[in-house]
């Protein structure tokens, strides 16, 4: 299974101790596109795959999945894994923000955008 979206989020990185030696999993949250986008909480389990996708916020993404539920102690748990993600070359950066100051005056008078405003905006 594949969806597409965009890395909103990177938790910390988790690490411990099992039976078979030291494991690492990596979760982060990814929006989908569309009129009603939603959140989705995926991880990444191994050291080696955390570095090789080197996930970063805002980066477009299309991540393979498995869904998995287990049942412990009566209640049920479901866990998204991606295990393979294609993303594009760089993080998609915020849109630009548009300015909304107007042209000033030919006398350069502060606060209207003219040759004399040093405002930041």
């Amino acid at each position: 299974m594949e969806i597409q979206g965009v890395v909103k989020q990177i938790l910390p990185l988790v690490t411990g101790q099992g039976k078979n030696g030291i494991w690492a999993k990596q979760e982060f949250i990814i929006e989908t596109p569309g009129q009603y986008p939603k959140r989705i909480a995926m991880s990444l389990w191994g050291q080696e795959n955390i570095n090789k996708y080197d996930l970063e916020t805002n980066m477009e993404v299309t991540a393979h999945i498995n869904i998995e539920s287990r049942e412990h102690s009566g209640r049920w748990y479901t866990e998204v894994r991606a295990w393979k993600i294609e993303s594009s070359a760089q993080p998609r950066s915020a849109p630009p923000q548009t300015s909304h100051v107007t042209s000033g005056d030919s006398f350069g008078t502060p606060g209207l955008g003219g040759p004399g405003d040093d405002l930041p905006f």
